[in-house]
């Protein structure tokens, strides 16, 4: 058997589809139940966070398993495969095993080194235990990857290369000015209560906000929560710090849009699969904080007058539109009416386009007409609509932010659209990914990809010795019951021996066997250590003619009597 791991992540695929991709638990759980029930694989184990979805397994074919757990996961993301397929990679063996490690060592991350990738990574393993999914195989895996991980970080200062996604975020929104000033004395919003949520919690009190409110559906979670804020960050945070303790409290979900009209930073991480905050419930938070309707981008969000006709537009003769005709509630700005209009008169607008500019008319050919009039026609024809000059528009100049939104969920929480209301400044998993790729990468990563390769050889090594261990096992058992049956074949032809000389003799034929077998045996783990050293066991079992159900079944006895230890 094989290691194998199918997935995707914020470096193989855009936002958008991580987030139709986002496995609910109640869907991971059934994907590691229909996988282990597949024909390939035998474990399975599933790393799911807000930017990957991976899916371990361990594989006796690599082709149909490659194909059976991208089937899986489309099936279980509700992502068409053909779609899904483009954004997918794919580990196997030592690959598999080295991706895995560098995941739990933050390599990976979209904010390189934050640790709460490993609290991760434990969920997933204590997920497949609890589904009995994992098996030996996975189990050492993913036992060795939070060893490594660990390692990592107390032997490198990968932590001060990378950050918690969390702090990230804040940074963020912070505009790249220091986040204690940017939160001191602000009111925070969370919603949710789980690892991230309380994370973010914690983080505001520590930054200095004087109030936090926790939202969950689960209101005693929130409750706990709040109780946990006040305990520890209920009063200054050091002697002599200006900052106050921070008050906290819990409301249940259906108290969100009082509170947002309060807060002036939100972070949501929920495992809702639709919408938390729509742009509507923010507009109207906001309207309810500054007492003015919300603003699109510095345009009033209320329903436009007709538009009127651009300035200048209607002093040029030459139009052959009937600009006075236009309707009210009719756009003039990129758009006319063209039913019915003729070869003539699309050939006078385009000419009156192309003669806007006294600079242009100098420049126009017969050709360049001509190339215009055909371009024009294929618009109108494609859009049903034909192109009118004018002027660029000023840009409207967005005012300073005073709500602050940060979207940690995948699938989101916030409605997208939030970031065109003027004031607001929202900060989601997408636009983390583009600031991260800025981020500067700290010289202990060079350490960290030091020892994940060496973690990866002794992984390796120690899985191809302990496969050959069976074999081994089978041998010796062999070599014991040959003895044993020389010794009864002996005791029956020379039935005078006392016993005394009975044990002497037994002693001796073990001493030889023991040390025929010693040599091969101790040289063929060696071996198998090695890559390609699997091949050893099977040598092994040809010219001693072991049986394949004995190898099989000590095989077995050491995977029951090994222990299952819940991850550290």
């Amino acid at each position: 058997m094989s290691l194998l791991v199918v997935g995707l992540s914020h470096r193989s695929a855009p936002v958008s589809v991580l987030e139709r991709a986002a496995l609910s638990a109640d869907a991971q759980i059934k994907l590691l139940q229909d996988t282990v029930a597949a024909e390939p694989a035998t474990e399975a184990a599933v790393l799911a966070t807000c930017n990957r979805i991976e899916l371990y397994a361990d594989v006796d074919k690599f082709h149909a398993g490659v194909a059976e757990l991208s089937t899986l996961l489309a099936q279980h993301s509700g992502v068409g495969l053909d779609e899904l397929t483009p954004y997918l990679y794919v580990h196997y063996e030592d690959r598999a095993v080295h991706h895995l490690f560098s995941v739990a060592c933050g390599l990976d991350s979209m904010v390189v080194g934050e640790g709460q990738i490993l609290g991760q990574i434990k969920d997933s393993l204590a997920r497949a235990q609890e589904l009995h999914t994992a098996g030996k195989l996975l189990n050492d895996l993913f036992q060795q990857a939070l060893r490594v991980g660990k390692r990592a970080h107390s032997e490198t200062g990968i932590d001060r290369a990378g950050q918690s996604l969390v702090t990230f975020g804040l940074e963020q929104l912070a505009a790249g000015g220091d986040v204690r000033d940017w939160a001191n004395g602000r009111k925070a919003l969370v919603i949710g209560a789980g690892s991230m949520s309380s994370l973010a919690a914690a983080t505001l009190a520590r930054a200095g906000v004087a109030e936090v409110v926790v939202a969950n559906r689960t209101f005693e979670r929130a409750e706990r929560l709040a109780l946990l804020l006040e305990e520890q960050y209920g009063h200054a945070l050091a002697e002599g710090e200006d900052t106050r303790g921070v008050t906290a409290r819990a409301v249940p979900m259906d108290a969100v849009a009082d509170e947002l009209t309060r807060a002036d930073v939100v972070v949501s991480c929920t495992g809702a699969t639709g919408l938390v905050l729509t742009a509507e419930a923010v507009a109207h938070a906001v309207e309810g904080r500054t007492g003015a309707p919300a603003a699109d981008s510095g345009v009033p969000a209320v329903k436009p007058a007709p538009p009127q006709r651009p300035a200048g537009l209607a002093a040029d003769e030459n139009c052959p539109l009937d600009l006075a005709a236009v309707q009210p509630g009719f756009s003039l700005m990129g758009e006319a009416a063209v039913a019915g209009m003729d070869a003539a008169t699309l050939e006078q607008h385009a000419a009156w386009v192309a003669g806007g500019a006294p600079a242009r008319r100098e420049r126009r050919t017969p050709e360049a007409d001509a190339e215009l009039i055909t371009a024009l026609a294929a618009t109108a024809a494609t859009v049903g609509r034909i192109p009118e000059r004018r002027r660029p528009e000023p840009v409207a100049e967005r005012p300073a932010p005073f709500f602050f939104l940060l979207d940690l969920a995948m699938p989101r929480d916030i409605d997208a659209a939030v970031h065109r209301l003027a004031g607001v400044r929202l900060v989601d998993i997408e636009s983390l990914a583009e600031a991260s790729a800025d981020a500067p990468m700290a010289a202990d990563v060079d350490q960290v990809r030091r020892i994940v390769s060496d973690e990866v050889a002794a992984f390796g090594a120690a899985q191809r010795a302990a496969h050959i261990t069976p074999t081994v096992v089978a041998l010796r058992t062999m070599a014991a019951d040959v003895v044993a049956s020389e010794i009864a074949r002996l005791d029956g032809r020379l039935p005078d021996l006392d016993e005394r000389q009975r044990g002497e003799i037994r002693q001796a034929v073990h001493r030889v066997v023991d040390k025929l077998l010693h040599a091969p045996t101790v040289r063929v783990k060696q071996l198998a250590a090695e890559p390609g050293g699997a091949g050893y066991a099977d040598a092994l079992r040809t010219l001693f003619d072991l049986d394949p159900e004995t190898v099989a079944a000590v095989s077995r006895a050491g995977d029951s009597t090994d222990e299952k230890d819940r991850p550290a």
